[in-house]
């Protein structure tokens, strides 16, 4: 009896650990392509593009067309964005962009929460001092939105004035410079559109902005009645991209992505595409 059952034992043991064998070595089909039949080519499954590869935190203020805007899905577009990811597609970057507004933008920067600014920003000594920019990338400079009637011919024309502006720019920087600092009549709005809104509904009596922006709200907007006058006088800007102060490895990328969009072409493809012919 003995014998018997341990022959019986070591016999249902044997097949057992065949059952194991056969279900280790066959069932593959969860974890493994199956085989390709003969004459089909084998394929093998790729890794996700930059699985690996940083993403740059891009911020803008994306109030301010034709440079950027939120599209219908809410995504930023315009000018700016169209040439920041120009620059990452010849460097090889990949980018996610994002709306911050205009004061949170810096503070993003400066604290390290956002890799690149980029949103009409205007180069100039006191912003040099806080952060990093990038060679210039537009020309621009100071315009004067006011109705068609109006007398104004120059900046020191709206000293009596009740004037619009975006807060923080350089559009309220040379109202101040005309009417002094702290003066009421300069009316300090979150964006340039909601300026000229007031402009429109004789809340202001002119709006200083730059002339992209102005000269495109005369076109888009429909509104009739109204003109812009650019004053000689006012000094040019130069707007260029923001980085981190000291982040000197994302700021020379930065530059030899913008040369190379600037000599290939693709620069002045996308300019006239928001602002025709160069």
């Amino acid at each position: 009896m003995r014998k018997t059952m341990k022959a019986f034992l070591l016999t249902a043991l044997f097949a057992m650990l065949a059952i194991v064998a056969a279900a280790c070595g066959g069932g593959t089909g969860d974890k493994q392509s199956a085989k390709p039949a003969s004459g089909q080519p084998e394929t093998k499954a790729e890794a996700p593009a930059g699985g690996d590869q940083k993403v740059l935190k891009v911020g803008t203020d994306a109030a301010y067309p034709p440079f950027e805007k939120q599209g219908p899905d809410g995504k930023p577009t315009g000018f700016d964005m169209d040439v920041i990811q120009a620059i990452a597609d010849a460097n090889g970057w990949k980018l996610q962009i994002e709306h911050a507004g205009w004061d949170p933008l810096f503070e993003d920067i400066d604290k390290g929460k956002r890799d690149i600014g980029i949103s009409a920003i205007t180069i100039n000594d006191k912003r040099k001092q806080k952060y990093d920019f990038s060679d210039p990338y537009f020309d621009a400079y100071q315009l004067i939105m006011v109705p068609e009637s109006s007398k104004v011919t120059k900046a020191a024309d709206l000293k009596d004035l009740r004037v619009g502006v975006q807060s923080a720019t350089t559009g309220a920087a040379l109202a101040e410079k005309v009417l002094g600092k702290g003066n009421p009549n300069i009316r300090g709005f979150a964006d340039t559109p909601s300026a000229v809104e007031e402009l429109y509904a004789k809340r202001v009596d002119a709006v200083v902005a730059d002339n992209g922006v102005l000269t495109d709200y005369l076109k888009t907007s429909g509104k009739k009645g109204f003109k812009v006058i650019k004053d000689p006088g006012v000094e040019p800007e130069k707007y260029g991209i923001m980085v981190k102060k000291g982040n000197k490895e994302l700021l020379d990328g930065i530059n030899k992505g913008l040369k190379t969009i600037q000599d290939n072409g693709k620069y002045k493809e996308i300019f006239d595409k928001y602002f025709g012919q160069k």
